[in-house]
């Protein structure tokens, strides 16, 4: 043997092929035995794992409790040998009536709460099946579904069950597997019901026609469910989607014009306690002035008030602005993946997940006709046996008694098989009675009319649907409106149309300066500081200042970078105190490198001058400049060479523009013949026949052009005469006044 060769039992196979076909198993094993529950029953292994074990050690409705670690232990040691703890999570989940809208088992002792609070250890729980677990179970002695041995061979554990309760869709299920997730909301009952005898009527109804009937999820915790019925019927056709659920509220007077909002209900699946830490720290943040409190006086039922800073704030503007800013208000998603009969992953709408779980119903009630039918002919036979010996009661008397094998003898003298003649040999005697004859034919002609009435059944798809039909209408009537498990407890509403919550009721107002170094490092200063205080500010090694700005806590500021994008930002969100800021690529995809062009307050109606450095330009609205994503927004497209150079609102009453090249040619141009566009590359305003624009502005042509006289003697020059500059855009202007500064800069 080669020294290189491996030895017996070992597979020379390249890394990636071993690790991808392992890799694979795992996924499929993830998939198919853990994460996605079967589309027939609702049901994972660990779940359906966890009832039958309950179902052997016959924790019925009507039975005694048992603890939970002895449940636990049988779960673990005969059927799912995975870790006890997250054997027990499993069961907790399906007794805690938030979780699961129809519980599955019922607790006793501490199975954790809304809170988020978990479950006490499992040797202090007890627990038993619910009726809902039953139904899900009902038939499955009856050789309805098939078995398979476990996971030592030593027992038999069922592949799923009958599923009387249609349990995928009135509790629903969440998993994430690998590559892969499923999250299905849970439902009513009664409404499946009626949708499901809609379907067996007419397989083909319409969608539209089954969400009448069933018009979406009946959250545990009740809730109100916002999202529009268009959308609603696109998730459900589809089988993906996502649906708003907001908590419910009312409006509570507390006398002398004073009241409070109070949630009663909140979204699935959302702690209380998280819920109201965020409620606190909006309060603690400042970042809702008009909320003034919140208080927790919850008991066995939820009830959270919230009080509002004055008697003056509307409650609808309280409430749509915390289901904007807390979980008060969650998308709960829809993606109905589950496995199908063939054990596939697929994703499934509405009409294809009650289609199969009716299938399935349809199967397991033939399966058990036919089950029943097998032991109608076992019984039958006995019965004929017993028929013959009565008739023949003496004769069968005097074998027994003499015959020294009776057996064969009552065989051979009655045309017995050997079973009849066994039970025959085992009567009692006191079931030789005359009243007995006459009970055995009854019992013979009540299986054989059953047998008749099975057979059809068995032969007859429409016979098959009017049982289901039966099936659902008991179920309906079990979980019905009127009572108090089956009551809806989620309402569906449309959003009330409340209009947008300014930013001035979300944020407290104060004054603050917005200071953007030169390398785009910012930072808030409370107050407006003065030329002095900015003068003071430190900045990083190798930074300086760059641009200042005084602002309000609830303005929004627009910057604008040489490439022409706008970005949008707001002041109250920006870092203060005395550090050094935050560099602006952290909250904006910020151009490396490039340092601002200018910093703006956005104003409702303002408008903008923008120019390149090339002298094309024109006039932005206001509102062009804002966006809300890190993104920022493309305004102005230099041409090639070309980049963003001056951006200046335009003052009220200003008429014309000014503009000035490194050439030290002054032109001013009427706003009227400058463009007013939303993007784009602009139009010429001034032409240079070497450099490009120096800077411009706006002015009141009847005010004239001012500017700095330099020096620390803070004297303005103003020229009233513009005539000699004015011309149409387009032009090469002519040399500035005397006088006008060097850099050739107008002022700020």
């Amino acid at each position: 043997m080669s020294p290189d060769a491996p030895g017996p039992g070992i597979l020379d196979t390249p890394f990636a092929d071993a690790l991808s076909d392992r890799y694979l198993v795992y996924a499929l094993s993830t998939i198919t035995a853990r994460s996605l529950p079967d589309v027939r029953d609702g049901l994972k292994p660990v779940h359906r794992r966890l009832l039958w074990a309950m179902r052997l050690l016959r924790l019925d409705p009507d039975a005694a409790f048992k603890k939970c670690a002895r449940v636990v232990g049988d779960v673990i040691g005969k059927y799912h040998p995975h870790g006890d703890q997250s054997v027990y999570d499993a069961m907790v989940r399906l007794a805690q009536d938030f979780a699961l809208r129809y519980p599955l088992v019922e607790g006793q002792g501490n199975f954790g709460n809304v809170d988020g609070d978990g479950a006490a250890a499992m040797r202090y729980t007890e627990a038993r099946l619910t009726r809902a677990a039953i139904l899900l179970m009902d038939g499955v002695d009856d050789e309805t579904v098939p078995f398979r041995p476990t996971y030592n061979g030593e027992e038999e554990e069922p592949e799923l069950f009958p599923a009387a309760f249609p349990n995928l869709l009135a509790n629903g299920a969440s998993g994430i597997a690998v590559g892969m997730a499923t999250s299905i909301p849970p439902h009513n009952v009664a409404e499946i019901a009626a949708a499901a005898t809609r379907l067996l009527d007419d397989p083909q109804t319409p969608l539209a026609d089954l969400l009448a009937l069933m018009p979406g999820p009946d959250f545990p915790t009740g809730g109100v469910l916002v999202e529009p019925a268009a959308s609603l019927l696109e998730a459900y056709a589809t089988g993906r989607g996502a649906m708003r659920l907001r908590a419910r509220w009312h409006r509570e007077d507390l006398g002398r014009g004073t009241w409070a909002a109070v949630v009663t209900e909140i979204p699935f699946q959302v702690h209380k306690s998280r819920l109201i830490e965020q409620v606190a720290a909006l309060i603690a943040e400042r970042r809702l002035p008009i909320l003034e409190d919140v208080r927790d006086e919850s008991d066995a039922a939820i009830r959270i008030v919230l009080e509002p800073r004055n008697r003056n704030v509307a409650p609808e503007m309280l409430m749509e602005s915390l289901f904007r800013l807390t979980d008060l208000e969650v998308r709960v998603p829809l993606n109905i993946n589950v496995l199908d009969r063939a054990r596939t992953p697929q994703v499934m709408g509405l009409r294809a997940a009650l289609m199969a779980w009716l299938d399935h119903r349809q199967d397991i009630l033939v399966r058990r006709a036919r089950h029943r039918l097998a032991a109608i002919a076992d019984r039958l036979d006995l019965l004929e046996g017993y028929l013959k010996a009565f008739l023949n009661l003496d004769e069968v008397i005097r074998i027994v008694r003499e015959e020294d094998h009776p057996r064969a003898a009552l065989m051979e003298a009655f045309a017995l098989s050997e079973r009849q003649a066994e039970a025959i040999l085992n009567m009692r005697l006191r079931a030789l009675r005359r009243l007995e004859e006459m009970e055995i034919a009854r019992e013979r002609d009540t299986l054989l009319a059953e047998r008749e009435s099975l057979e059809a059944l068995v032969g007859s798809p429409a016979r098959q649907r009017a049982a289901l039909k039966r099936e659902l209408a008991a179920l309906a009537a079990e979980y019905g409106p009127e009572t108090p498990l089956g009551r809806r407890r989620t309402t569906l509403a449309e959003a009330p149309q409340v209009e947008a919550v300014p930013l001035a009721a979300m944020v407290e107002r104060e004054a603050l300066t917005v200071i953007l170094s030169a390398k785009g490092w910012i930072r808030t200063m409370k107050g407006h500081a003065d030329a002095e205080a900015l003068s003071a500010c430190r900045f990083k090694e190798g930074d300086g200042p760059g641009l200042s700005l005084h602002a309000e806590s609830t303005d929004r500021l627009v910057l604008l970078a040489p490439s022409g994008r706008a970005f949008t930002l707001l002041p109250h969100a920006l870092p203060g105190g005395r550090g050094f800021g935050e560099p602006l690529s952290l909250m904006l995809d910020w151009p490396a490198g490039e340092s601002a062009v200018a910093m703006l307050r956005a104003q409702d109606g303002g408008r903008l001058l923008l120019v390149a450095s090339d002298g094309r330009g024109f006039i932005a609205p206001m509102a062009a400049l804002l966006a809300e994503t890190r993104k920022g927004r493309q305004l102005m497209r230099p041409r090639a060479g070309a980049r963003l150079a001056v951006a200046r609102a335009i003052g009220p009453g200003h008429d014309h523009a000014a503009l000035i090249g490194e050439n030290r040619k002054l032109l001013i141009v009427p706003l009227a013949e400058i463009p007013e566009q939303e993007g784009g590359q602009g139009v010429a305003l001034q032409k240079y026949r070497d450099g490009g624009l120096a800077d411009a502005t706006t002015l009141r042509l009847a005010d004239g052009l001012s500017w700095p006289m330099g020096g620390d003697s803070g004297r303005v020059r103003t020229e009233t005469d513009l005539s000699p500059w004015l011309g149409p855009r387009g032009g090469a202007g002519r040399l500035p006044p005397t006088g006008f500064p060097r850099p050739g800069r107008f002022a700020a």
